[in-house]
């Protein structure tokens, strides 16, 4: 039987097929493995990978990373000091993919470095007055805001939660309990200010921290008080008893 000849495209003998990323199993793939699992289950060399976007004809990118962080002794800070001209000397590695290693080096040495915010003690009224005062100072209408705490009464974030009137309907309890819930909050405040200068609560404000506080109770979050804001004053549901 005559064998059939094949014929090869020119573009295969002259220049032979790269090994992509895209060729290996799917499940070895840096980019859909940091999407699967997040990025703390990859190697140093697959996200390197992912950053140079591409290997070589014999290496993928992923051997090719795992090759340079070997010369590195698999050491970050060795490789942090690697030049341009030393990154480049090996195969595979032009200047945006060495400025891109660089530039990763670079980032992760400032934070590092970076000192971590302090957070602010809002443990008391007067502290949940000075922080949202200057929010609402100006304001000449009524806004309602949430203020979310770790157990230490540190501040996590504020986030406001209606404009222009608050009443139970404009401030929806779920969703005061899904910030809580998203950011790990477990304690927080309401505030919201009087532009009419009056520190003292409506039915409404009185309804509304009740609803709340059940909320709370039952999502075993605390709520350390229901601050109104005013010009130079502030009333605190905590203070007067009704907490």
């Amino acid at each position: 039987m005559e064998e059939k000849f094949i014929p090869y495209r020119v573009s295969e003998i002259i220049e032979p097929r790269r090994l992509t990323i895209r060729n290996q199993p799917e499940e070895d793939r840096p980019r859909e493995k940091l999407m699967r699992l997040g990025a703390e289950a990859l190697t140093n060399a697959e996200l390197f990978a992912i950053l140079i976007g591409g290997g070589t004809t014999k290496e993928t990118a992923v051997e090719l990373m795992r090759r340079i962080l070997k010369d590195c002794d698999d050491n970050l800070s060795m490789l942090s000091k690697r030049t341009l001209e030393q990154l480049m000397s090996y195969d595979g590695i032009g200047e945006a993919r060495a400025l891109s290693i660089i530039a990763a080096s670079e980032l992760g040495r400032r934070r590092e470095i970076e000192k971590l915010p302090e957070r602010i003690d809002l443990g008391n009224s007067e502290a949940l007055y000075r922080h949202l005062w200057p929010r609402m100072r100006d304001l000449d209408v009524e806004e309602a805001y949430v203020v979310l705490m770790n157990q230490n009464y540190k501040l996590i974030d504020t986030i406001r939660l209606s404009h222009g009137g608050i009443t139970e309907t404009a401030v929806d309890v779920r969703v005061i309990m899904k910030y809580a819930l998203m950011n790990n909050a477990t304690i927080i405040a309401l505030a919201h200010n009087h532009p009419s200068g009056n520190n003292r609560p409506s039915r409404d404000d009185e309804n509304l921290t009740k609803r709340v506080n059940e909320a709370c109770r039952t999502m075993r979050i605390f709520l350390c008080d229901h601050i109104i804001v005013t010009d130079g004053s502030y009333y605190s549901f905590r203070d007067q008893g009704k907490l």
